[in-house]
């Protein structure tokens, strides 16, 4: 056992543990910079209110971080380890469906007391992990990934499906994108034959299309309410109606005009003074570009870029199945939820509410995306040990 993890932490990725170590702590410093007039003025709680609650929480996500990265992860193809995480996925969402909590006009939360929990991201990890391992599971059986037929994959596709109108119900559309997108991810790195893999995104596709025909049915009104209308139209034009529908956008771009090459200083955010709504979170990004400038932004982008990069070639590099769908869905997760964040506040896409990994405010997302980060440093080493065999 000494042996072996004197050899674990020898081949330990300790790059993917510094750039993660980092971009959590310059999100806290910032969240701290971009929630105190919120804190003070909106909620009248004390000015270190959002720092005090993201450090508890990033305390419990370095817990559960460590505990990934020392779990073996080929035991997530264990058929208990499976049924436990579909049990959890199933109650949570069965749950959300009766008590849930609407915030910002989205149904996707369920307040536990202490902290209100969001069960959408839980699903995204949950996906990785479930088609993962499920597919590897029966390719054990089979031989190969290329033997499984597309009844061997059809199930893991049905708890995807339900996931999927589940979130669509909750209205909640970022959350949605990125479900769809790990799951992609997922299946064409699995390594199955051509064929299944047709049948596969023609069955997602014909699944869709009736999942979106009857979101659309059911909820019409919500989708399409006075607040999902105005983000269309700041999107086509934010300058319209600058102080009504495009008042998000065009002041999260006042914030990175203002910060220019340089940026205003640490804690010297104008925005972030009621201008910008809700700092610490989505727009983040606007604070960090006002207050730090080029660098700031640099820092985060170039950061969550290595991650999605390390995860990807990791993915293409090595030869275990379960570690290469495993190191895909996590960089898609992140990647896809960074393009949809810095996509909306840019005006390249419609803003959807998506926090960016790492850096914005939340309990559920640091904690889930640690567990997350804790699994592909995992696999990064046992790719390093495969190398050297």
């Amino acid at each position: 056992m000494k042996h072996y993890f004197k050899n674990y932490f020898r081949n330990f990725d300790y790059g993917l543990l510094f750039v993660y170590i980092l971009l959590m702590l310059f999100g806290l410093v910032m969240i701290y910079s971009a929630s105190i007039w919120v804190s003070i003025v909106r909620y009248a709680a004390d000015p270190d209110h959002y720092y005090t609650r993201q450090l508890i929480n990033i305390c419990l996500a370095l817990c559960l971080f460590f505990v990934a990265v020392i779990f073996p992860y080929k035991q997530f193809a264990n058929k208990k380890i499976l049924g436990f995480l579909f049990g959890i996925m199933f109650v949570l969402e069965v749950v959300l469906i009766a008590v849930g909590t609407e915030v910002n006009g989205a149904k996707s939360w369920i307040d536990l007391g202490l902290m209100n929990f969001q069960p959408s991201e839980f699903a995204k990890l949950f996906i990785i992990i479930y088609f993962a391992g499920t597919f590897y599971r029966k390719s054990i059986h089979k031989g190969s990934m290329q033997k499984l037929s597309f009844e061997d994959v059809t199930p893991p596709l049905g708890m995807w499906l339900f996931i999927v109108l589940v979130v669509g119900f909750e209205t909640d559309l970022g959350a949605l994108a990125v479900i769809i997108a790990i799951a992609l991810a997922v299946v064409i790195s699995s390594g199955f034959r051509g064929k299944t893999l047709v049948k596969i995104f023609g069955l997602l596709s014909a699944l869709g299309v009736v999942g979106a025909i009857g979101i659309l049915i059911f909820k019409w009104d919500t989708i399409f309410n006075a607040s999902r209308r105005g983000r269309i139209t700041s999107y086509l034009d934010p300058f319209s109606d600058p102080l009504d529908t495009g008042y998000h956008v065009v002041n999260g771009y006042y914030a990175i005009g203002a910060g220019g090459l340089e940026g205003r200083g640490l804690g010297q955010s104008i925005q972030k003074l009621g201008y910008v709504p809700e700092p610490q979170t989505d727009f983040i990004m606007a604070i960090i570009a006002e207050e730090l400038g080029v660098v700031g932004v640099s820092v985060v982008i170039f950061g969550l870029g290595y991650i999605v990069m390390r995860g990807l070639y990791i993915a293409m590099k090595t030869k275990d199945p379960l570690a290469r769908m495993l190191a895909a869905g996590i960089s898609t997760w992140i990647g896809t939820q960074t393009f949809i964040n810095l996509g909306g506040l840019s005006g390249i896409i419609p803003l959807t509410g998506v926090t960016l990994p790492f850096i914005s405010y939340g309990g559920t997302s640091i904690l889930l995306l640690s567990v997350a980060m804790g699994i592909l440093i995992n696999v990064s080493t046992h790719y390093k040990l495969e190398k050297r065999k």
